[in-house]
């Protein structure tokens, strides 16, 4: 009995640390892929390339589905991957990578506010102060400009609303997805949500853009294209299937440690990228982890 739980354990360690790595990264190749694209084709590409790899997993599975729920699917795909996949790219043209994903821990707390206004469930005490103090998180990240000193805490970046607004449709999605989805499995959600919006993202992609244009004539592009596929194939798609696995092991506590843990490793890379994070960032950085921690925790 002891080996099995430890062997669980361990499983469930080892997936955390591969979810931190994987989500903790995507910014940096947001980053590196907007060297080159648009902020819209990176994010039609990057939906491109994560449906692709789920197509065996997302075809077979679609002829055995309802109309109602092949809405309800294109209803999740939209909120959970489609629309965040355009908002965090153009919020990285005005932010570094590091802030962008500090700002994405701000999802739970999301989930509460949206649960408590749309979907009849509560807002706790503790719900209530961790929202206060990631607020201010928030507050002191968006008014220190990049680069800036203390001299610029007068000039607000709006492109942290971007953030948030992915960070809104990503809560509404998950409570969409309790009260439609009770026979699916996760995977398949996952899976079929990101076929239903495929068609969507080709038709903008090649349709909308210069994406085309730029792979044929830009010196960069297949490597930032190279970037951009890392990011939907493992970043979206396989993360979401490794996620799935440590949901049906671990506990729900244990599964939400790795909002916890992204923000590290985006703040490593983007040192690492050479950008410049203040004093007051760091503060901010602290009251954001510390308010989702808190709002968040059983």
């Amino acid at each position: 009995m002891s080996t099995n739980t430890s062997e669980n354990s361990l499983k469930n360690w080892i997936l955390l640390v591969v979810l931190t790595l994987i989500w903790g990264s995507s910014f940096i190749l947001i980053k590196r892929g907007l060297e080159v694209f648009s902020p819209g084709e990176v994010g039609a590409y990057r939906m491109v390339a994560a449906a692709s790899l789920l197509l065996p997993l997302s075809l077979p599975r679609l002829r055995q589905l309802s109309k109602t729920q092949v809405k309800n699917l294109l209803i999740a795909g939209m909120l959970g991957s489609f629309i965040p996949a355009f908002l965090f790219p153009i919020a990285q043209t005005q932010l570094s990578s590091s802030l962008t994903g500090v700002l994405n821990a701000l999802t739970p707390l999301f989930v509460v506010i949206s649960g408590a206004l749309f979907f009849n469930t509560s807002i706790t005490k503790r719900n209530g102060i961790g929202l206060v103090i990631a607020f201010l998180g928030v507050l002191i990240l968006v008014t220190f400009k990049e680069g800036g000193g203390l001299d610029s805490l007068s000039q607000i970046n709006a492109y942290a609303l971007y953030v948030i607004a992915a960070c809104i449709c990503y809560s509404f999605n998950l409570h969409f997805i309790k009260a439609r989805f009770t026979k699916l499995k996760s995977i398949e959600i996952s899976s079929i949500s990101l076929l239903m919006i495929l068609p969507f993202a080709l038709i903008y992609l090649f349709g909308g853009t210069q994406f085309s244009y730029k792979m044929a004539t830009h010196p960069d592009a297949w490597e930032a294209l190279g970037y951009v596929t890392l990011l939907g194939m493992v970043g979206t798609a396989t993360a979401l299937v490794l996620f799935n696995i440590m949901i049906k092991n671990a506990s729900p506590f244990f599964a939400s440690l790795v909002t916890y843990t992204i923000p590290i490793v985006a703040i490593m890379w983007g040192v690492l990228d050479g950008e410049v994070l203040l004093l007051g960032h760091y503060f901010g950085i602290a009251a954001v982890i510390l308010g989702v921690w808190i709002g968040n925790r059983k």
